[in-house]
């Protein structure tokens, strides 16, 4: 059986650590911030990829933004609702 592709939008085992802090950055008077070169790296992130901004609200406010590759989040979400669209279908 072909092992599955493992990806950072599934919850973590028990156990283990999903999240760390990467590093601090500071957004300049236009409202852009650099993403540190160590950060790309570990992401695999090159210039013209696109990322995902996805925002966690509490109380109608963000507390919490999140940045994926458009390409990973789109397979992920395929991935998930996929089941779940083909018992509504019924296909």
């Amino acid at each position: 059986m072909p092992k599955k592709k493992s990806t950072c939008l599934v919850p973590p085992s028990p156990g283990s650590s999903c999240c760390r802090v990467e590093s601090v950055t500071t957004v300049d008077a236009r409202g852009q911030m650099v993403l540190p070169k160590e950060t790309r790296e570990r992401a695999n992130i090159k210039a013209g990829d696109r990322l995902a901004i996805i925002s966690f609200e509490q109380e109608g406010k963000s507390c919490c933004i999140c940045l994926v590759k458009a390409d990973e989040f789109a397979g992920t979400i395929r991935e998930l609702l996929g089941p779940m669209l083909k018992d509504v279908s019924g296909s």
